[in-house]
């Protein structure tokens, strides 16, 4: 077979979206010596990246295409079905919702068979979650697009059971085709990992936050700076927060909490990092906090779990069947359950020793390699 990944999912700061569509990428070519794998880009410097960084610099079963516009461009809808069948592509997949619509006929099988992830509907479960987004600026335009996309796909592959079953039901997706949702976890790159010479915190050490992530409402960061803020006090040592993530400018909300409450002073933010920047956040933190009201997966999670890092997360979306029992759990508008578990991972070594051994154990579910591997079935079952 010939498959196309459309790999202009990644962009120049690496996404969830573009970090899942480099790792699967990469791992695809040391699994997979049978198939032939187009890679769609559109700009020179992020392929010749993207080469190096997922090592096929010279995988000879990997082709990489330029395509002469961008993911969103609709230009783009018009170019791709020609250069799919110029290329002799049999299967089509895309990392993440977007498709060329003209290249699938609804409801049947076309010459070239897609395959899409979707990891997640926000938008459509909860509108106002991203109130200033582009999806939810023209919200009407996004929803027929999705329902379009899931009417066209021959599979979908979504991150965890949870998403597949939220996809199924906005989209409205008949019983009869449900099948054709199946649910593929994200994996954990090698790089996180714990850091063996971990030190233990002296009496008076300044104790690390950790939350990674955008700073969209629905990822309830200003809900944390707001605990955090009656949790500074009550604590016998000092503790600080890291935000990891690009700032922005739309939702300034949490900054503007964090200087009304007079804890600038407490909050560093990182701006964009590079993957082994957070490697190391990840290494140096004391908690992970992650209170989002949903999440498709919850990568940053099963990162920190990997880490050896404990784990305070909300039981919205996916983010209790990523966790499993290995971490806290708290509902994301629980004020004082959040409160206690913060301050119980953070004065109770016994407790943290044991959730990022709980943490540990269960990261071990999700690799790369195990990604790929359940990616490429899919791939053999619709290219029957």
């Amino acid at each position: 077979m010939r498959i196309a990944v459309d790999a202009r999912w990644i962009f120049n700061e690496i996404s969830g979206v573009g970090a899942y569509t480099r790792a699967l990428i990469r791992h695809l070519a040391r699994l997979d010596q049978e198939n032939e794998y187009v890679l769609l880009f559109n700009d020179a410097t992020l392929r010749d990246r993207t080469l190096r960084e997922a090592q096929i610099v010279d995988a000879a079963n990997m082709l990489a295409v330029d395509v002469p516009c961008g993911i969103f461009s609709p230009r783009g809808q018009f170019i791709l079905p020609g250069l799919l069948r110029k290329h002799g592509v049999n299967i089509y997949h895309s990392t993440n919702y977007m498709i060329p619509l003209l290249a699938f006929p609804k409801n049947k099988q076309g010459a070239i068979t897609c395959v899409v992830t979707i990891h997640d509907v926000i938008p459509l479960l909860f509108p106002e979650h991203a109130p200033k987004s582009k999806k939810s600026r023209v919200f009407p335009v996004y929803r027929r697009l999705m329902k379009e996309i899931g009417a066209r796909a021959d599979a979908i592959i979504t991150d965890s059971k949870t998403s597949a079953v939220d996809v199924a039901r906005t989209l409205e997706i008949p019983t009869q085709n449900r099948a054709k949702i199946q649910h593929v976890y994200c994996g954990v790159a090698e790089h996180f990992r714990p850091n063996d010479s971990r030190s233990a915190r002296s009496k008076n050490d300044r104790r690390q936050v950790l939350f990674v992530g955008r700073t969209d409402p629905y990822k309830n960061l200003v809900h944390l700076v707001e605990v955090l803020a009656e949790v500074i006090p009550m604590l016998p040592f000092p503790l600080a927060l890291t935000v990891a993530g690009s700032p922005d400018p739309r939702y300034p909300e949490a900054k503007q909490v964090v200087e009304r409450l007079g804890i600038g002073d407490r909050v560093r933010w990182t701006g964009y990092i590079t993957d082994d920047a957070l490697a190391e956040l990840y290494r140096e933190a004391d908690v992970l906090v992650h209170p989002s009201r949903y999440e498709g997966f919850g990568l940053q999670v099963a990162e920190a779990m990997a880490s050896g890092l404990p784990v305070i997360c909300s039981n919205a979306g996916s983010l209790p069947e990523v966790a499993g029992d290995a971490t806290l759990i708290v509902d994301p508008d629980d004020s004082d359950g959040l409160k206690r578990d913060i301050m119980r991972v953070l004065t109770e070594p016994g407790l943290a020793a044991s959730l990022a051994a709980k943490g540990l154990e269960r990261s071990k579910q999700f690799t790369w390699d195990k990604t790929a591997r359940e990616t490429l079935k899919i791939y053999e079952n619709v290219g029957k």
